[in-house]
């Protein structure tokens, strides 16, 4: 369920926030108040495209945060498949855009937009416009059909698609010219000097860094020796020749300890001057130290030349890291098993590629059956949907059928046949629906598809589209009953729709100080009737409105007790 919309510097809004409770949560206001940008908002956190016109004039960023609850086990389960961390059964999804980038947070960690669009797949369904305009395309109705049988498929298709995608592969390697005999030697001995040099240089990860980090140094020997001689003779003569550093602390801290009898803070000087002394002379132990190890180094130079040169040799050839050379060489040793007994190779894939075949055509048979079996229910009950939503004498029919060749999904073709007229034949549905029977199509799909998965929350956008009067009360009526075991977040035109709510909410612009505003308000009591009667009346709201609305708003909450 969606608990919380935060929105921050988005177009035309400043800042928003709006908590959204279960059951039907209907928005309603004036066009151009900004409702397409509510919607829009809730896209983008959820990994929709983004542009970044869309920062609101006059701020450095855009910022959209949803707050969802996931609401039983298997949502909890699939989140947790994906990685992410719950804490009480809470989702922080936020994204935040900036000219330069844009941010994706769940929960604090960050995420790619991919695993945002996978988190959106478990917690919500958003119907607009551009999705009823998928029941056009047949590879849709596979999609609702599989979705409503999922729980039979026992992920029977899932294992389908797998086993498909090793068969194109292996499909596609058989299909490859066959090799002349001449070809074939040439190859294997190609192969077998490329893995003779990789398995000669023996890289070791990281070696490479160390290479460099050595060579810098022992090509820079002269220059550091030069400057530690420096050094040394610097502190050694800095008080003269006849009296070095060393000498000098000695004596003075053995003049410091005789006195510092007659005054405590001599002993403190005292002690100061004998740690100098200490600190010298190791300073110039350690240098000398160096100085010796460095005349120890004159062969090394060459040997981590030539090393360095194999390596880098290496890996400009065969991969750019030790991991990319290492992968390079199992893929030589693949091809090398592969060319040693092309033959048998070959009668292998053969043998291989009839197995899956075999495979498939069994799993297929039963996915064909579950999809039939499954269809004739989904049929049934889309049909009932359809009739609740005022299609009285429609009639409607899941064609599953048989094609000649695999396809990822299986070998049925699924399509949505409709006839919404008397005496009509069944037509593939683009040819026989409106657009706005084509939303009120989607709406039934939704209605049924919410009671077999684990979905919580359903947004609804330009539901209403289209419709009016007794079509436009059996659309709210719908979703009011599909409110009762889901979250329904709807932004809608319609009075019918608005009365029948259980939340409502008011979208409104602002203009002060030149600066135009979106914002988002509940509404309560009086004032659901008041914007209810701004839907059905329009510019002028007499008292006959207000009191049409007053019983648009009673009726509503009967019918939402018969429901119940």
């Amino acid at each position: 369920m969606l608990l919380n919309l935060h929105v921050k510097n988005l177009a035309i809004i400043d800042e928003i926030e709006v908590e959204f409770s279960e059951g039907l949560n209907v928005l309603t206001g004036e066009t151009g108040a900004g409702k397409s940008i509510i919607i829009g908002s809730i896209n983008i956190a959820l990994g929709g495209k983004v542009s970044k016109d869309i920062i609101r004039t006059g701020t450095e960023f855009a910022l959209v945060e949803l707050t969802f609850l996931a609401e039983d086990s298997e949502q909890i389960n699939s989140l947790e498949k994906l990685g992410i961390t719950l804490e009480e059964d809470v989702v922080v999804i936020s994204r935040k855009i900036t000219k330069c980038r844009t941010i994706n947070r769940v929960n604090g960690e960050t995420v790619s937009v991919s695993m945002l669009k996978s988190i959106a797949d478990i917690l919500i369904d958003i119907h607009g416009q551009n999705e009823q305009q998928s029941l056009l395309y047949k590879n849709k109705h596979m999609e609702i059909v599989d979705r409503y049988a999922a729980e039979k498929m026992c992920g029977r298709d899932m294992e389908f698609s797998e086993m498909y995608r090793q068969y194109k592969d292996m499909l596609v390697k058989y299909s490859e010219k066959e090799m002349s005999e001449e070809e074939r030697l040439r190859e294997v001995s190609f192969i077998r000097y490329e893995l003779e040099q990789i398995e000669q240089a023996h890289l070791v990860k990281g070696e490479e860094e160390k290479l460099q980090e050595r060579y810098r140094y022992l090509s820079n020997a002269n220059e550091i020796k030069s400057g530690i001689n420096e050094v040394y003779s610097l502190v050694e003569d800095s008080y003269g020749d006849s009296q070095s550093v060393s000498q000098m602390l000695g004596r003075s801290s053995h003049i410091l300890a005789k006195i510092s009898g007659y005054d405590e803070r001599l002993k403190e000087l005292a002690r100061q001057i004998a740690d100098i002394d200490e600190l010298i002379m190791d300073f110039n132990r350690d240098l000398q130290e160096y100085a010796s190890d460095m005349d120890e180094n004159g062969e090394e130079f060459a040997e981590v030349e030539t090393r360095l040169d194999l390596v880098r040799t290496i890996k400009s050839k065969y991969g750019a890291t030790t991991e990319l050379v290492e992968n390079y060489a199992k893929d030589l040793e693949n091809k090398l098993e592969k060319y040693e007994a092309y033959e048998e190779y070959r009668v292998n894939l053969e043998k291989k590629i009839e197995i899956y075949k075999i495979k498939l055509e069994k799993l297929g048979e039963s996915i064909s059956k579950i999809r039939k079996k499954c269809s004739a229910e989904l049929e049934k009950r889309i049909t009932d949907a359809l009739i609740d939503l005022n299609f009285l004498q429609v009639k409607f029919e899941i064609a599953v059928r048989e094609l000649d060749e695999f396809s990822s999904k299986g070998k049925d073709e699924v399509e949505f046949m409709i006839s919404t007229n008397p005496g009509e034949d069944l037509k593939p549905i683009g040819q026989a629906a409106s657009g706005g029977e084509l939303s009120r199509i989607m709406l039934a799909i939704k209605a049924v598809l919410a009671e077999h998965d684990s979905i919580g929350t359903l947004i609804f956008d330009e539901i209403d589209v289209g419709i009016s009067g007794r079509t436009a009360q059996k659309v709210a009526e719908k979703m009011a009953f599909i409110g009762h075991s889901h979250q329904v977040i709807c932004i809608s035109h319609l009075a019918q729709i608005a009365a029948m709510a259980d939340h409502n909410y008011l979208i409104e612009k602002n203009n002060l100080l030149n600066k135009t505003s979106t914002v988002i308000r509940q509404l309560e009591g009086d004032e659901i009737v008041e914007e209810i009667a701004r839907i059905l009346g329009g510019a002028k709201i007499t008292d006959a409105v207000l009191e049409s609305a007053r019983e648009m708003k009673q009726l509503a909450d009967i019918e939402k007790i018969n429901y119940k």
